[in-house]
């Protein structure tokens, strides 16, 4: 789940129906509900005057921060991977390095600044990071304020007067779990959470269960507060609710999100190059989903798991 801390965004919400991979007119209304959002209420008492501009391209080449836990073998084959991703896509990695419990260690550099913790989330470490972001990059929010974790995995980006700063906040795996559940449920919110900070996509709220799902974006909605987290229930229920992978067409918008020449991935000129260069990304995307080395990334079914 991606927020971006200058306003609340309108899901789209769809009925979706089965469609092939390189479906000119299905790809083009995914790509408009996951990229054509409009803002339209502000941040609770944020600063109005700093300006937002929003390009999915824009945090290709930077830095991942890692912060909190250390990555566990399994977390960091999915970074790695990720990082082979975007050099395929983009032209460049995803340069990463671990500095310490505390996002003071990142630096302002370009960074994507990413906590992973076992067990329930650290509310008080996820305060500092942003308040620490705040006064780095000028986020104008309040300061002193609290935050907390609302879902296993989530990403949030702020626009702020000395740039834009982008947290993520993933859990991952402790050393005693090592069931099937928890290897795709612990790398499913990684993989999703990365792939919608390098590419600014939104969550696409499905109304009911789709007899095929088409993007790692469409989500059903599920009240994960009435299970205890955690649980085998609670993972077994959110990884029912999207693709455990990216698909198709998350590959192919990868490819469009690098190739669009336009100031804004949220504009209509966006969706107007994906209509005019639809086969040329198709066949991008196809010999980025061929590619051996990436199959840790990549559901080419587009399922939801079903343990």
């Amino acid at each position: 789940m991606h927020a971006i801390f200058v306003a609340l965004f309108s899901c789209l919400v769809l009925l979706a129906a089965p469609a092939k991979a390189g479906d000119r007119a299905i790809y083009l209304d995914l790509a408009r509900s996951g990229w054509g959002y409009q803002l339209r209420s502000t941040m609770l008492r944020r600063d109005m005057s700093i300006p937002v501009r929003i390009n999915g391209r824009d945090l290709s080449g930077a830095a991942l921060c890692v912060i909190g836990e250390r990555p566990t073998a399994r977390t960091q084959a999915v970074l790695n991977s990720f990082s082979a991703l975007t050099r395929r896509v983009f032209g460049r990695p995803v340069p990463m390095r671990y500095a310490g419990e505390e996002a003071t260690g990142c630096g302002t550099r370009r960074i994507v600044v990413l906590r992973l913790y076992s067990g329930y989330p650290p509310n008080g470490a996820l305060s500092r990071d942003i308040g620490w972001m705040n006064a780095a990059y000028g986020l104008g929010l309040p300061k002193g304020r609290s935050y907390a974790a609302g879902s296993p995995g989530q990403a949030q980006t702020f626009f702020g007067r000395r740039g834009s700063a982008t947290h993520l906040l993933v859990q991952q795996a402790d050393a005693t779990l090592n069931d099937p559940l928890s290897e795709v449920f612990f790398r499913s919110i990684l993989i999703e959470e990365l792939f919608q900070s390098f590419t600014f996509g939104m969550d696409i709220l499905m109304l009911q269960r789709p007899p095929v799902f088409q993007s790692k974006l469409q989500e059903v909605p599920l009240n994960i507060h009435r299970l205890p987290w955690g649980s085998e229930a609670f993972k077994a229920a959110l990884v029912s609710t999207n693709p455990t992978g990216l698909c198709a067409f998350d590959v192919f918008m990868m490819h469009a999100v690098a190739e669009a020449p336009v100031e804004q991935t949220t504009e209509p000129a966006f969706l107007a190059f994906i209509d005019e260069a639809f086969d040329r990304l198709d066949l991008m995307a196809q010999d980025t989903l061929a590619d051996p080395n990436l199959s840790l990334l990549l559901d080419p079914d587009c399922q939801a798991y079903r343990p």
